[in-house]
């Protein structure tokens, strides 16, 4: 039997994000109740770091804790792949002693090699390409706040990165559209999202032009981890892609607004909009508990109605 992994958005099937997404409710319910949900006890993740983290560490942690399960921390620079000890190898030893490992880094084939060699499923917690359990947190926010996605518009405006293309994998399988902008030199390229189908994404060198009429508008910092030596041309570059009031009053009445944080007041955003009454970044960040604690459950358990 083959094992199931989450190392990109399209992975999972919208039946398969549907049903996670009426789990995570479930989930979030009893959190909120401090009911006891202890369906990964005796279940140990190993949670494998290359890039610094706050929320992904924090709510795969908690989350397993939660769960009934344990989590241990693991830092590449502490380990023995941070001295030159294959990711094959590595991944056989830990999946023999762990039930579920997640993973984040740089490069989006160390993940897949890792996968190729696990005997547990695995887990993206980000990598240069892709950013899988942000974009379903996002997602159900939305839904949370706003109901069905699907026939609605999200604006990305900023930069094209990990974010960015997992946005656009997310139209696809949820059926909304993708209005991007970014500066010149930084857009997105589609087939860096293993994306054919364009039919949802529509492009605007003027940001304010796409965010006209949308659902939603998020963004991202302008510089992400690993390019910070870039970081000054970047600022220059961006510096009309800052989403402010003027920006979110072209968005529906009703538009929220999102970032996956953390954020730079003042550059990618103002504090008026971040902290603003549509803003759902903080109910976005307490997503990724719920969504990751549903998502840890179906691929150790399969799914579950209590």
């Amino acid at each position: 039997m083959s094992v199931k992994h989450f190392l990109q958005l399209k992975d999972f099937t919208r039946e398969e994000f549907e049903y996670l997404f009426r789990r995570t409710r479930r989930l979030k319910e009893k959190f909120k109740r401090y009911e006891p949900h202890p369906t990964l006890a005796d279940r140990t993740l190993a949670m494998i770091f290359e890039k610094q983290s706050t929320r992904t560490r924090l709510s795969f942690e908690a989350g397993m804790h939660q769960l009934g399960g344990s989590a241990i921390y693991l830092n590449t620079r502490d380990t023995q792949l941070g001295r030159g000890e294959p990711v094959e190898d590595m991944a056989q030893v830990v999946s023999r002693m762990v039930d579920l490992v997640m993973i984040r880094t740089f490069e989006q084939a160390t993940l897949e090699r890792f996968a190729a060699h696990s005997r547990v499923p695995v887990i993206n917690g980000l990598t240069n390409e892709y950013h899988p359990c942000q974009i379903m947190a996002d997602i159900y926010t939305f839904i949370e706040h706003r109901g069905p996605i699907q026939g609605r518009t999200v604006a990305w405006i900023g930069d094209s990165n990990n974010v960015c293309r997992t946005w656009l994998q997310a139209a696809v399988i949820f059926d909304f559209n993708l209005h991007v902008s970014t500066p010149p030199g930084y857009e997105l390229e589609p087939e860096r999202a293993g994306i054919s189908d364009l039919s949802h994404y529509r492009s605007f060198a003027d940001p304010m032009e796409a965010a006209r009429g949308a659902d939603l508008v998020t963004t991202d910092v302008w510089t992400s981890m690993g390019f910070e030596a870039e970081d000054e041309a970047r600022r220059k570059a961006f510096e009309d892609w800052q989403v402010d009031a003027e920006m979110m009053r072209l968005a529906k009445p009703d538009a929220l607004f999102m970032h996956c944080l953390p954020a730079h007041r003042g550059e990618e955003v103002t504090a008026e909009v971040i902290d603003g009454p549509q803003s759902v970044v903080w109910d976005e960040a307490e997503n990724r508990l719920h969504t990751q604690k549903a998502l840890m459950e179906y691929l150790l358990l399969g799914e579950r109605e209590d």
